[in-house]
């Protein structure tokens, strides 16, 4: 399959490919900077590939110039990486956001982080680096030292304006009255429909990629499961396996079934977090009740499983940290009776009137919409995006384990809501199944130095997909890019609330779940 790319590429771009590597499932193919639009272009809308990352490298001391990755993913376990090269003394490229939606906010990040400006962009605007920041400093270039302080400037964020007869502006954060994370949403209304929503966020960008670089390969781990916190697994996993995956480290099988189990406990837990939201936002204040005593008994069942009610610390470059020895027949006890309440519950859930009446043909996202902008999970397989990592790039031990992908065409609070309850049908059978069938043996292989190399690691979070790319030089990370399943998601929600009242705007948030903290890394 990876050689059919490669000939679909040189039969229609032959003579602005500069070298082609392949390695795993991962093809790199470098092209001429002028081509790159074009050849983005007929992935995207010829070959039906999806663009699922943007990122660039800061290669001046090997090459004396930046680069430029675009990793398209496609279902038959493929990924294609097209590289460009940037000259440090003409430090910009062409945008290909007015070809594919989804370039927008790496491109405006390439910008803030690299200094690399990509031309005919549609939005030029800064998005992570604020306008107090000085123009002069780029942070993931290699020469800017992570203990630097830069001066503040003056400046100012210019919002986009909706003129018109009746049409007032409703802003709400980057404060808000919760436990949540800084956003800003900035509403144009006309009485109660919403005409146009600008969201803004970022404010509390730690840099993690930075970090990421000046930290010892194993710390990195712990690194990676702190940088969302309710998707601690799926990061770890992610991480460990694109390390893996540089090594040639082949874990063992029981590991395999392990990882397995948690990230299953995890979209459990997530996914019945987000119905209790929603439950709760429509004032349907007894579902809520019972919906959150079932998450809670999911997290204690975490506790008890891994000993801690965050799956953390137990994924190692390897395999895993902890067994689950002993175990077995008590967690299919409490998944039995888990299943046959939440199965009550959400019967009732979908047969109150008042709930249907709120959640139906609410903060609708149009499939076309959702492609465009690489919308991810359980919100793009409620607007009929046939998509999810653990099938089209198997994983841990999914390939040996059946499952199906629950899809739906609306669009809406309703149909996410479905999307969830019958994943969490989905993961209650796969952890059954593992547990049945869980091999014996070793839990983990020694690792000591890791090759140089460079790979993708990826996981079906609860959100959706997330990726790493990471580039290993002299057992440290030289460059490890992080892309988490809210980056592609936050811009979607300016499209679902669309036609919409604000008092709705609540409910569509927590439908979408989205992260700060996975967002602003």
């Amino acid at each position: 399959m990876t050689n059919q790319y490669l000939e679909y590429i040189r039969k229609e771009f032959g003579d602005q490919v500069l070298e082609e590597k392949s390695s795993n499932n991962e093809i790199y193919i470098t092209v001429k900077r002028d081509a790159v639009v074009r050849i983005c272009d007929f992935l995207f809308h010829h070959l039906d590939v999806s663009l699922v990352s943007i990122f660039a490298t800061d290669e001046r001391k090997s090459s004396g110039g930046f680069k430029i990755h675009y990793v398209f993913s496609e279902k038959e376990d493929v990924f294609i990486i097209i590289k460009i090269n940037i000259d440090e003394k003409h430090p910009e490229f062409p945008s290909i956001t007015h070809k594919i939606p989804a370039a927008n906010w790496y491109e405006r990040e390439i910008q803030d982080m690299f200094g690399l400006v990509p031309k005919g962009h549609p939005d030029p605007r800064r998005l992570m680096a604020f306008e107090d920041w000085p123009s002069s400093s780029y942070p993931l270039r290699k020469d800017f030292d992570i203990k630097t302080r830069p001066p503040r400037v003056k400046g100012e964020y210019v919002y986009r304006r909706v003129e018109g007869e009746g049409v007032y502006e409703i802003p709400v954060g980057p404060v808000h009255a919760g436990v949540i994370e800084p956003g800003h949403f900035r509403f144009s209304v006309a009485g109660e429909p919403i005409l146009n929503l600008e969201i803004r966020h970022f404010y509390a960008h730690k840099g993690v990629e930075k970090l990421f670089e000046n930290i010892p390969v194993d710390n990195a781990v712990f690194l990676a499961e702190r940088i969302s916190g309710d998707n601690s697994v799926a990061h770890a996993v992610a991480f460990c396996q694109a390390v893996e995956k540089i090594g040639g480290i082949s874990i063992p099988a029981r590991a395999k079934y392990i990882r397995t189990i948690i990230m299953e406990l995890e979209r459990l837990y997530n996914h019945l977090g987000d119905i209790a939201g929603i439950a709760t936002d429509i004032a349907f204040a007894f579902g809520a009740a019972h919906v959150n005593n079932l998450k809670e008994q999911i997290m204690q069942l975490n506790e008890f499983t891994t000993g801690s009610r965050l799956l953390r610390g137990m994924n190692t470059i390897g395999g895993v940290r902890r067994d689950i020895v002993d175990k077995k027949d008590d967690i299919l006890l409490q998944l039995s009776s888990f299943t046959s309440e939440f199965r009550d519950l959400m019967e009732l859930l979908f047969a109150t009137p008042s709930v249907a009446d709120r959640i139906e043909t609410t903060g609708r996202l149009y499939n076309d919409i959702a492609i465009g902008l690489h919308v991810v999970g359980p919100v793009g397989r409620a607007s009929g995006i046939d998509s999810d990592v653990r099938r089209d790039h198997p994983y841990a031990a999914y390939s040996e384990l059946g499952f199906k992908v629950p899809v739906f065409k609306a669009g809406d609070v309703h149909a996410r809501t479905r999307v969830r309850a019958d994943e969490i049908y989905e993961s209650v059978s796969i952890i059954q199944r593992a547990l049945s069938s869980l091999p014996e043996g070793e839990i983990k292989v020694e690792v000591n130095d890791v090759k140089d190399g460079c790979a993708l690691g990826y996981t079906e979070a609860p959100r959706g997909e997330t990726l790493y790319w990471i580039n290993i030089s002299n057992n440290r990370i030289e460059r490890c890019k992080v892309r988490d399943p809210s980056f592609c998601n936050w811009l979607a929600i300016e499209y679902a609330v669309l036609d919409n009242i604000v008092p709705d705007f609540p409910i569509i948030n927590k439908s979408l779940s989205l992260s700060y903290s996975g967002n602003d890394m």
